[in-house]
């Protein structure tokens, strides 16, 4: 799915006053208020009953995410957020660097692999992301799937913010911020080496970008370590305040800690998650498929 920076008639056209303005008013209105709105209850995620799988498109409409919640507990199948998602239309995995041969990603500690060196296979807190910011532009994740096989004895709580709140907490402030976080050379992620070896190069694109489908699309990191912003004043203004909005306790950002069985279906949306800690009857584990579609209907 490639992007393009605007639309004709797209409230994303920063030209299009009416357009935002009917499009905002529409989104906000009835907005959830807590997570719980976004849960569904399943009988058997391999198999949605029609009237379940409407209740998940219907919030990822709204929200760009939905929660189910099902009965298979601890089972380790990969098949089973797999079949979930191809019921949603999303099919093509990305096969990252930390993905197994089956392109999932078991999320849980490592100790003495190479994956160990990479935040999301330990305990330590995950600042707030996109998945795949990195990615090449034909390659960038629009659909994500994260899948609980098992949680950890404490922590390891998830903060949710639908990227499409973002885009209005920052034209609502400024339009001049949406125009410098569409720029294509906004943020750049400087190339990944290790031992002397060149594993991505570096890249840079926009945070937020229309999709061909007229869908907005954002690719966000809060790392420091990671990140080159434009030194323009006006885009150093704009993720000053995006990292504000991230950091307070606005009513649009969701907090969730998945449970054994449950998994959030999404179009990609910000995301955090806290540390957490491990013993020897609870072991953290999720599965992660992340995909280059957005899920089929929103």
């Amino acid at each position: 799915m490639q992007t393009r920076q605007h639309t004709k008639n797209s409230p994303f056209d920063l030209a299009n006053e009416a357009g935002y303005t009917a499009w905002r008013d529409q989104k906000l209105e009835n907005y959830p208020t807590s997570i719980e709105q976004l849960i569904v209850e399943i009988n058997d995620p391999r198999r949605l009953t029609k009237a379940e799988a409407e209740a998940l498109l219907t919030r990822a409409r709204k929200t760009n995410m939905a929660i189910y919640s099902g009965p298979t507990g601890g089972d380790p199948d990969k098949a089973i957020p797999g079949s979930l998602g191809k019921q949603f239309g999303l099919m093509e995995l990305d096969y990252n660097m930390g993905a197994d041969d089956d392109g999932v990603t078991s999320l849980q500690v490592v100790e003495g692999k190479w994956r160990s060196g990479y935040i999301p296979y330990t305990n330590r807190p995950i600042h707030w992301h996109t998945d795949g910011y990195y990615n090449l532009p034909e390659r960038q994740i629009h659909g994500l799937l994260l899948h609980c096989v098992s949680a950890a004895a404490s922590g390891g709580e998830n903060a949710l913010l639908d990227h499409e709140i973002a885009y209005i907490h920052l034209r609502d402030r400024n339009p001049d911020y949406i125009r410098a976080m569409m720029a294509e050379t906004v943020m750049t992620i400087p190339s990944n080496n290790e031992n002397g070896e060149q594993l991505r190069p570096a890249r840079s694109g926009p945070v937020f970008s229309v999709l061909e489908d007229g869908s907005l699309h954002m690719r966000y990191t809060a790392r420091t370590r990671s990140i080159e912003w434009s030194q323009e004043s006006v885009t150093l203004a704009a993720v000053k305040t995006l990292e504000a909005f991230l950091d307070s306790p606005s009513a649009y950002i969701y907090r969730a800690t998945l449970q054994p069985g449950q998994g959030l279906i999404c179009n990609n949306v910000l995301h955090d998650r806290s540390g957490f800690d491990d013993d020897e009857a609870h072991t953290r584990q999720l599965y992660r498929l992340r995909y280059y579609e957005r899920i089929s209907g929103t």
